[in-house]
């Protein structure tokens, strides 16, 4: 009698309870895989979210908004900035390269962002070559994001028209200003002249064009009245990046911000909320094991009279043993086995959802270095949970149990 048959048969024998046992362990084993997956994100995001520009210069508010609206394009920009002040600090001897953004208006939900040109090859090399197309020179030209053109199907040459506010369909604060800026938004059109190649950050779903978009659009400024969402700075050295921090960090309705530090402090509070999440892992994990305890009780309970028989026709411990807890260790590793194919599905099917709300990538297929820690623990719960009622059905005495 070969003990992998054995075991097989014996699973197959209680399929209800075997397949509450597979179906606890497949939701543990999920849920720890797109927890990591989320976090995986979460780090490359904050590592290259914001390439080389370690100063952000933006109006007064919260740095963590700054950061996050100029890097990740997410939430509401803390407000303007005089345009003058990108030509003041590309005089400033610390700072390598200087970009002003211009934002305020979407397409379709995707950020319209106003960024020179430049701005691509400072943060991404100049081996970064579009995808499709040229890159746009003049107003009303747009390159798109990789994972714009993929989700709304656009192409070089193709028109749009945009929309005011930072999120598809939001309404005007004031009704008689957007009621102007409508008809800025119908008459002003758009042109996709280039395509992005994938970037892997929250560029992919952005709409990039010329700087002065904004004020053509919006209209009202020109000349020394202009101004812009944030500045962002590739400084020359660490001290040059402390230099201008507190020298334009002083100034009037203006913040100057470490980037790094704003990003550590989002990651920071994302982590305590993934901290929730884990103790409700934890508990899943302790459900999981309970279950596999249970099933493995049941199991001896109904065959302590076949544990009997194979010591009484000679079996060895070591075969008697081996049919019991390989039972646990089948069930868990089926579960294993579907919960983390379902964690890498789900993150699979979930990702555009995930990108467009939050601007992280998750790479859905990879597998990381924390699956092989829970392919461990997991079959580690699974033996720990199989060795008691084996030991407890190894321990009848087959004589007392046939007499009784």
């Amino acid at each position: 009698m070969r003990i992998i048959g054995l075991v097989w048969r014996n699973v197959l024998h209680r399929k209800t309870l075997s397949l509450l046992t597979v179906l606890s362990v497949t939701v543990t084993a999920a849920l720890v895989v797109f927890l990591l997956l989320c976090s995986e994100g979460l780090e490359q995001g904050a590592e290259k979210g914001y390439g080389p520009f370690e100063v952000t210069i933006g109006a007064k508010g919260s740095a963590s908004q700054l950061a996050l609206n100029t890097y990740y394009h997410v939430g509401a920009p803390t407000g303007n900035v005089p345009y003058a002040l990108l030509d003041e600090l590309r005089k400033d001897e610390s700072v390598d390269r200087a970009f002003a953004m211009t934002t305020g208006d979407n397409y379709n939900g995707f950020p319209i962002v106003g960024m020179e040109p430049g701005y691509f090859a400072t943060r991404y090399g100049s081996d970064k070559q579009l995808a499709q197309g040229n890159m746009y020179g003049k107003l009303g030209e747009t390159i798109v994001g990789s994972h714009i053109a993929s989700t709304l199907g656009l192409h070089i040459g193709d028109k749009f028209q945009g929309a005011h506010g930072l999120v598809k369909g939001l309404e005007e604060a004031e009704e008689e200003e957007g009621t102007e800026e409508e008809e800025h938004h119908h008459d002003f059109s758009y042109t996709v002249v280039g395509i992005l190649p994938p970037l892997f950050t929250s560029d992919d779903r952005a709409v990039f064009t010329t700087l002065d978009y904004a004020w053509a659009v919006h209209g009202g400024q020109d000349g020394e009245h202009r101004e812009v969402t944030s500045i962002l700075i590739k400084p020359k050295t660490l001290i040059g990046a402390q230099s201008i921090k507190t020298k334009y960090g002083q100034m009037s309705n203006v913040q100057a911000i470490y980037t790094s530090k704003a990003v550590a402090d989002v990651v920071n509070v994302v982590d305590k909320g993934t901290g929730a999440l884990s103790v409700v892992t934890v508990i899943c994990i302790f459900l999981a094991a309970v279950s596999i305890l249970l099933s493995l009780v049941a199991a001896v309970n109904e065959r302590k009279k076949d544990v009997a028989l194979l010591r009484l026709i000679g079996k060895s411990k070591g075969f008697i043993w081996s049919s019991l807890i390989g039972e646990g260790l089948l069930l868990t590793l089926i579960g294993l086995v579907f919960g983390i194919l379902a964690g890498h599905v789900g993150g699979y099917l979930s990702r555009d959802i995930v990108f467009e709300f939050t601007g992280l990538q998750l790479q859905s297929w990879q597998f990381m270095q924390g699956e092989w820690l829970l392919i461990a623990g997991t079959l580690g719960i699974g033996v720990v949970a199989s060795i008691g009622p084996a030991l407890q059905a190894y321990r009848v005495d087959p004589l007392q149990l046939f007499k009784s």
